[in-house]
Order: C-alpha cells, then sequence, then structure tokens
C-alpha cells in the first residue's frame, strides 16, 4: 500500500509512466465504471494505519453510524461489515458506486476536520486511499463475507482491540443460524481469500 513512497525516484516515474501509458489513474488503483446492479466490497484505511478511528468506542461508534447512513442512502443491499481502529470494511451492492464514493469522500472529508480539531492535529492526514472491488462469483462473494468478519482476527487484533471494534457477524449468524454460518465458514475459508475467490468451482 506504501510501496510508492519507499520507491527511487526513477522507480517512480517507471511506476507512473505504467500507469499513463494503460490510461490508469496515476497514483491510485483503476476504478472502471459499472452499470446495473452490481456488489462491491468498499474498503479504507487510516493513513499508515494509525487507529484514528478506534481512539475512542464513541468515536468508533460514530464511524459506524456515518457509514451505515451512507449505506441506507446509496446501497441497494448491505451484507456485511466491520469496523475497527484503522480500517473498515463493507460489502454492499449498489446501481450507483460513484455516488456512493462521493458521498464517502465527503463523509472522510467532514470527519478529517472534525477528529483533527478534537486531537489538535490540524493537517494530520486522516484517510489513505478508498477501494473498490467489484463481486465476480458466488465464491468470491461468500469468501468476502468471511473475510469481513473475521477481519479482526485475521488483522490479529482481538486482543489489541479490546472491544474496539464493531463487527455484523453475529446478526449474520443469527439470521442464517449457526450451522449454515459455520458451513459458508468451511467452504469459503479465509485462508484462500485472494487466491481463488474470484472464480466459480468448475463442476466434476
Amino acid at each position: 500500500m506504501y510501496d510508492y513512497r519507499k520507491m527511487t525516484p526513477a522507480q517512480r516515474h517507471e511506476a507512473v509512466e505504467f500507469r499513463r501509458l494503460r490510461m490508469r489513474p496515476w497514483h491510485s488503483p483503476p476504478h472502471w465504471e459499472f452499470e446495473g446492479l452490481l456488489q462491491f466490497m468498499i474498503s479504507s484505511a487510516c493513513y499508515e494505519h494509525k487507529r484514528i478511528i478506534g481512539l475512542s468506542p464513541e468515536r468508533l461508534t460514530e464511524c459506524e453510524n456515518e457509514i451505515l447512513d451512507l449505506c441506507g442512502r446509496f446501497a441497494t443491499k448491505l451484507y456485511a461489515w466491520c469496523v475497527l481502529p484503522n480500517h473498515y470494511h463493507v460489502l454492499i451492492q449498489t446501481d450507483d458506486l460513484k455516488e456512493f464514493r462521493i458521498g464517502l469522500g465527503r463523509f472522510h472529508g467532514r470527519i478529517s476536520f472534525k477528529w483533527n480539531g478534537e486531537d489538535n492535529s490540524r493537517g494530520r492526514h486522516v484517510w489513505h486511499n478508498c477501494l473498490d472491488r467489484v463481486i465476480k462469483s458466488p465464491r468470491h462473494f461468500w469468501a468476502t463475507v468471511n473475510y469481513i468478519h473475521h477481519n479482526p482476527v485475521q488483522s490479529r487484533l482481538r486482543e489489541q482491540v479490546a472491544g474496539l471494534a464493531v463487527v455484523e457477524r453475529e446478526d449474520f449468524i443469527k439470521r442464517v443460524g449457526r450451522e449454515t454460518a459455520s458451513r459458508i465458514w468451511n467452504q469459503y475459508p479465509v485462508l484462500d481469500y485472494g487466491k481463488t475467490w474470484d472464480v466459480d468451482e468448475k463442476p466434476d
């Protein structure tokens, strides 16, 4: 995520030129235009993964409420979410990703100003780039659900968080039942996330 800042001037020039020749944004991943109802995982982290969101339980709740409000306005469905001390993920369906991202940008700007004032840190860089990943298959969808629900463990934050995490996992288990949730977890394990989750299994 922060490789660009560690590059030499020559390496930075090469990386930017690579994106420019392929008509991609120069310093951030491309965001394709999609039409229709599509599913996306939206992720954003605090700059350099500093725990700005999790400075207090109140701030964590404030961030959660703002994100859920945006999902209510711009998402057709909200499948899963988690808000941690230094990042968050949401899995949504939306027919207007552009407006959703505009809303997130406004939220990030507004909350950055508020939190920097509270922390006497004017000019502090609060957020890193916001990423959206289109869901490519049912296998990708369920692997993403598992990834989000178990993100505090995956990030090794369970002990450090000490209650400073909002994860929708328990509500999910209540909705689908513990047996179904266990089957989904075993069939689409987080360990496979980023390897084979973006293709459907081939029939035998």
